[in-house]
């Protein structure tokens, strides 16, 4: 692994028909978490749990027919209806890897950008830059 690969980002990003304190809240609970954290559609979630603090976490399985793919992080900055900075901890991630939501009004609602930083390499990029579209689509699919 090179310091060039691990350096790789991605950014989403969807404008949302909510306010930013719906789409902040939707985020921090597990419920809503369960209905849109599906980076594709034949993946469930049949579990997610949080602790929405700074310094908690949150776990969340995704099932996608008989395999079960673990994800979990820890929440390293709550700025109310602004900003979520979470690290991702998964099969897929490596060390250092985090993700930034950024919620910004926008006239017709809020505009949902999703930074994700390090990877194991250009592939997982890609893969994870799919799965968060998705993750967005399905979100603001939510609120339409």
């Amino acid at each position: 692994m090179t310091d060039a690969t691990i350096d790789l980002r991605l950014t989403v990003s969807r404008l949302i028909k909510a306010d930013t304190k719906r789409i902040y809240d939707a985020w921090l609970d597990p419920a809503m978490l369960s209905r849109f954290m599906r980076p594709d559609a034949d993946v469930t979630i049949p579990k997610a749990k949080n602790d929405p603090r700074v310094g908690g976490r949150f776990d969340i399985l995704m099932q996608a027919g008989d395999r079960q793919i673990p994800h979990a992080g820890t929440y390293l900055d709550l700025t109310p209806h602004e900003r979520i900075v979470f690290t991702w901890e998964s099969p897929f991630s490596t060390d250092g890897s985090t993700v930034t939501v950024t919620l910004k009004p926008e006239a017709d609602g809020t505009r949902v950008t999703l930074t994700h930083v390090k990877f194991l390499s250009e592939e997982m990029k890609y893969n994870h830059e799919k799965g968060w579209a998705e993750i967005l689509d399905a979100l603001r699919a939510e609120f339409a």
